[in-house]
């Protein structure tokens, strides 16, 4: 073997070697990005989900309870499905439906019950960060998305619906990070036929309790101008949220009417996984 094909072998295996050293830091870069999850809490994360990446995000079990001096609401929902896929470093796909939803209404001064159940709609979204897409430091995005009418009267709008959503978020150090989400909506009307101009925002902090446990106390005002009758709509939260591995998380959480045009109370469980 000639020296000149010598030297040629060895800056060939170095190259090979150097391109493998970079491609194995780049995907130890990618795997070392923290799960970004939607769920739980009532804002939405600025960060986007990994290029290549799957993360589904299930509600298991949601009780929202409304009350007021002539009736009481139940709604039940579970299988509140959520699948974002990762179309870039800084962009994602999202499409979610609620597989079941059960509506329970009863009279107050009669004691009447009313019963309904069905699936939801369809809400399909993109997320186009501009700014940390790992959500550390400043991150913010845009979200435009639009909602289909698949489910039925239960649950369902009855008609399209679009809206835009501005997550952002700044990490304040020593495991505290404050977020804002505010939207403006196309909402569909209560008659379940046309749209208004609905809009408010969510302002939280969040907080590490340890290396796996969040948690999270969130607050949000949303003015519904609707033609049936215009309200504002006033909710306090509290959630948490556990990762047994780092593509695994299990949530909890609970949101409070702060006023009377709000939903007395909610609860809710679910579970999110990256694939």
């Amino acid at each position: 073997m000639t020296m000149r094909l010598r030297r040629t072998m060895r800056t060939a295996v170095t190259a090979i070697m150097g391109a493998g050293a970079a491609w194995s830091g780049v995907a130890l870069a990618q795997d070392a990005r923290d799960l970004c999850a939607d769920r739980p809490g009532l804002g939405t994360p600025a960060c986007t989900v990994d290029t290549g990446r799957v993360v589904v995000e299930l509600g298991l079990g949601d009780w929202t309870r409304e009350k007021d001096a002539s009736s009481r609401t139940d709604t039940i929902q579970a299988g509140d499905a959520l699948v974002r896929l990762g179309l870039g470093d800084h962009l994602e796909a999202q499409i979610g439906w609620t597989a079941y939803g059960h509506v329970r209404t009863r009279d107050r001064p009669s004691g009447a019950v009313e019963k309904d159940s069905g699936v939801g709609d369809v809400q399909v979204a993109l997320r186009r960060n501009l700014s940390n897409p790992d959500g550390s430091g400043f991150s913010i995005a845009i979200m435009p998305y639009v909602s289909l009418p698949a489910g039925g009267s239960a649950i369902g709008d009855g008609d399209w619906g679009a809206g835009l959503i501005v997550p952002v978020s700044f990490d304040l150090g020593g495991g505290f990070s404050l977020g804002l989400t505010p939207e403006i909506d196309a909402a569909v009307d209560e008659d379940r036929s046309g749209r208004h101009f609905a809009y408010g925002s969510v302002a939280g902090l969040g907080f590490s309790l340890s290396d796996s446990v969040s948690g999270a106390i969130e607050a949000q005002v949303t003015r519904d101008d609707d033609p049936a009758g215009h309200a504002t709509e006033a909710l306090g939260g509290l959630s948490f949220a556990w990762q047994p591995s780092d593509d695994m998380q299990f949530d909890i959480g609970a949101n409070i009417g702060l006023n009377a045009d709000s939903p007395d109370s909610e609860v809710y469980l679910g579970v999110v996984r990256r694939f």
